[in-house]
C-alpha cells in the first residue's frame, strides 16, 4: 500500500531515539545557541496532527500518542557557515509551537507551526527566503529567584496580539531522562516545505542538560493561532534546559521527494 501523508497507520518505522546526534556536521550551514529553554508539552491524537504536517511526513508517536510543544527560549548569535555569530540581529527571544514528525527515511524531526521572534529583519528573511512561519513579536525573557518568565505579543503577520505569558520554576537536574523526555527533546532535524517541496534540515548539538520544571503560569493562545485545538488539562511534560550550541547542515529530501 503506498504511503499517504495524512494516514498515521501508513507511516514508516522511525529510526531509534538517541540522546546524542546520529550524525555530525562537518561544514555547518548555520550555527547558533539555544539558551534558557522551557519545554512544555501536551499529548495529542496523531489523526488530529497529521493534516498539519508537510507532504511525505507523518506524526511521530510514542505509545500511540504524539505531542504538541510550546518551547520558549533565547536564540543567541545566529551565524552562517563558520563565520562568527551576529551579536544583535542574531540574538533574540523566541517561542515556537511545534509538532513531531517522521519521514519516509524514518528520520525523526519537528515541524514548526509558528515561531515568534523579536527581531524584524531575521523574521522577514526567514519568511521570504526560507518559507519558515516566523512572526514578529514583542518579547522578553527574565530570571528571578529560580523562575524563568517568558512573554510575547505578536505584531506581524497576524493574528495580531496572539500572546504567550509563561513562567517555569527550575527544579533538579535530571540524571537519566525518561524515554518520553528523550522523545520530546532529542530531535535531530526539522521537516519543512520549501517552494512546495518537503525538505529535511539536520542539526547536531551536545546532549541536552535537562532539569525538572514546574509550570507556574501559562496564559497563551499561540496554539490555537497555529491551527491547533486549545490544550485541555495540564501539560504532560515540563522541562527546562540552560541550553546548547547548535549546528545545522545542508537540507536533504524525504523519501521520494525532490530536493530544490
Amino acid at each position: 500500500m503506498p504511503l499517504t501523508p495524512h494516514d498515521p497507520h501508513s507511516a514508516p518505522e522511525p529510526r531509534p531515539i538517541t540522546a546524542d546526534p546520529p550524525h555530525r556536521t562537518a561544514r555547518p550551514l548555520l550555527t547558533q545557541s539555544w539558551l534558557d529553554l522551557a519545554f512544555v508539552h501536551w499529548a495529542a491524537d496523531p489523526a488530529d496532527v497529521a493534516p498539519l504536517l508537510p507532504g511525505g511526513t507523518f506524526p511521530d508517536v510514542l505509545d500511540g500518542r504524539t505531542y504538541v510543544g510550546l518551547v520558549a527560549f533565547r536564540m543567541h548569535r545566529v551565524g552562517w557557515f563558520r563565520l562568527p555569530g551576529i551579536p544583535y540581529l542574531g540574538s533574540f527571544p523566541e517561542t515556537n509551537v511545534r509538532l513531531y514528525s517522521v519521514d519516509g527515511h524514518g528520520r525523526r524531526g519537528v515541524v514548526f507551526r509558528s515561531l515568534d521572534a523579536s527581531r524584524l529583519i531575521p523574521v522577514t528573511v526567514a519568511l521570504t527566503l526560507f518559507r519558515m512561519p516566523y512572526r514578529w513579536s514583542r518579547m522578553s525573557v527574565r530570571h528571578c529567584d529560580g523562575h524563568v518568565s517568558y512573554a510575547s505579543s505578536r505584531r506581524w503577520p497576524g493574528p495580531r496580539g496572539a500572546r504567550c505569558r509563561m513562567s517555569v520554576r527550575i527544579g533538579e537536574r535530571i540524571s537519566r531522562p525518561t524515554e518520553l523526555e528523550h522523545f520530546l527533546t532529542a530531535r535531530w532535524g526539522m521537516h519543512n516545505t520549501f517552494f512546495g517541496r518537503p525538505v529535511y534540515l539536520p542539526n547536531d548539538h551536545p546532549r541536552w542538560p535537562l532539569h525538572r520544571a514546574e509550570l507556574t503560569e501559562c496564559d497563551e493562545d499561540l496554539l490555537t493561532a497555529a491551527g491547533l485545538p486549545s490544550p485541555s488539562g495540564e501539560p504532560v511534560s515540563v522541562l527546562y534546559s540552560p541550553g546548547v550550541p547548535v549546528r545545522f547542515s545542508r537540507p536533504s529530501r524525504p523519501a521520494g521527494v525532490p530536493t530544490p
